[in-house]
């Protein structure tokens, strides 16, 4: 198919961000990709705010605690631990919706849309609230700079070093989580090291902790200071040693390059071109700006086998429609069974290998709710939601049977929609091209959708009424999952 310009800046909205919001579509068709390439980059310049949601209270505790040392750790209540559970769970949720909203809003499109891409490279569950902020802000922060440092920051995170052990990793009695998954999933990917890199590596990484307040600890005493041999090389090696060995690995920038071209450009990889970029990856010093860049503006990357293939996730879709309709839900925590019912709950992966993307998005009950939302937020369906039996997932509500159910209907789905200010960017249309003009701007399969169909599913009462329903029809597509 022939790529239109419009297609072709959608596209790049959709791949270097949460794709366009309503306002976007008056300069959208007349727009160079060049223009919102070099947008992208100077808006994500910024050093990003943290996130602080933590209660106040609970930091205070920690805190204490911290002062005192661990010794005073063992005598929290049952009680006081139960309340520090229970907190920081309703602080993630909060966390989760305040990202979701910068997802949302912000001008950083691309810097966010990288961070959940490490996001769930880095993949973390951890139930402290101090520990997730503190590795967000890592992410968010180098999400565009340097992957060296970036490593090292996520490596030396307290949500990480408490999800992999490695405070239990200690001279002659070493943990290997970390040093394995570092390798396989961080770095390198599984069949370029031994099990003896591993094991030699672990050691490399013992006296590696964290205080309770999310601050690195480097305990001297449980460190082995032996010699280690790990990829070939042979040293009284660190944990930054480590690090920096890996990044001396040609493959450490081909595997990073492979997995950022199947997220970004196309699950299907030209080998080839992942080749090329990785080299260039490498010798920059890991520059992911750069990195981005030559993605983002070559020619290939527009080619309409790049386009409209890729599944959105739960949070490309969620984040995504509420850019193109400008909304806001009732309840906030609508988002979070959304999510929970669609597989994708922020700081909640499924396991350290993050959410594998893909087709694994779509099965039968998912992909009628995700054709379902928009309906929803018209308001002219609802419907009930089952829990899963994950209670971290649930955030505490598994013994709770009332807390779980919910009914996703008028009153928990409820949504304001400001219908006027996406009708508005279509005023200038005549009616009888609306509804192309509406596929156009809402579809990235360039191939259209029946006419007949959306005819006979529109309100014809009033130019306002049929694009309302014109647009639901269209979000609640198969078509509009792919992006």
């Amino acid at each position: 198919m022939a790529v239109s310009n419009q297609l072709r800046n959608q596209h790049l909205l959709w791949r270097a961000g949460f794709g366009p919001m309503a306002e976007d579509f008056t300069e959208i068709s007349s727009a160079s990709s060049a223009s919102y390439v070099k947008a992208l980059f100077k808006a994500s310049a910024k050093v990003p705010e943290y996130i602080d949601v933590a209660d106040s209270a609970l930091k205070g505790l920690v805190m204490g605690i911290d002062e005192v040392g661990n010794q005073q750790k063992r005598q929290l209540s049952d009680e006081q631990k139960k309340q520090l559970r229970e907190q920081s769970r309703e602080n993630i949720k909060s966390l989760n919706i305040s990202w979701l909203n910068e997802m949302i809003n912000s001008n950083q499109q691309l810097r966010e849309k990288m961070s959940l891409f490490w996001h769930g490279h880095f993949a973390s569950r951890n139930l402290n609230i101090l520990y997730q902020q503190q590795l967000l802000d890592i992410i968010r922060k180098n999400a565009l700079g340097n992957f060296g440092d970036l490593l090292t920051g996520v490596s030396k995170s307290a949500a990480m070093i408490n999800f992999l052990n490695n405070n239990q990793n200690k001279k002659d009695h070493p943990n290997e989580n970390f040093a394995r998954e570092v390798m396989e999933l961080f770095t390198m990917g599984r069949g370029n090291y031994t099990e003896n890199d591993i094991k030699e590596a672990a050691r490399a990484f013992t006296g590696w902790g964290a205080t309770l307040a999310g601050d690195f600890a480097f305990r001297p005493f449980q460190h082995d200071k032996g010699s280690k041999t790990v990829l070939g090389k042979t040293g009284n090696f660190t944990g930054e040693d480590i690090l920096s060995l890996l990044l001396s690995q040609q493959q450490t920038a081909r595997f990073i390059t492979k997995k950022i071209y199947r997220y970004f450009v196309n699950e299907d990889v030209d080998e080839a071109r992942v080749d090329e970029l990785s080299k260039k990856f490498f010798q920059s010093n890991y520059n992911i700006s750069e990195l981005m860049a030559s993605i983002f503006s070559s020619e290939w990357f527009y080619d309409a086998k790049n386009i409209g293939n890729k599944i959105k996730s739960p949070i490309e879709l969620l984040a995504g429609m509420q850019r193109v309709l400008p909304m806001e839900w009732k309840n906030p925590e609508t988002v979070l069974l959304l999510q929970r019912l669609l597989g994708q709950i922020l700081f909640y992966p499924p396991n350290v290998a993050g959410w594998p993307g893909g087709k694994t998005w779509i099965d039968s009950s998912s992909l009628m709710l995700r054709m379902r939302i928009p309906q929803l937020i018209y308001g002219t369906d609802e419907l009930s939601m089952k829990p899963k039996d994950d209670d971290d997932q649930m955030m505490g509500r598994k013994n709770n049977p009332n807390k779980a159910m919910g009914k996703l209907g008028n009153q928990l789905t409820a949504s304001e929609v400001k219908w006027d200010l996406f009708i508005k960017q279509f005023e200038k249309v005549p009616r009888e091209k609306l509804l192309s003009t509406l596929s156009g701007r809402l579809l990235q399969t360039g191939t259209g959708f029946p006419e007949s169909t959306l005819l006979a599913h529109a309100d014809a009462s009033s130019r306002e009424s049929f694009i309302m329903t014109v647009t639901t029809h269209l979000m609640s597509a198969p078509e509009y999952q792919l992006c």
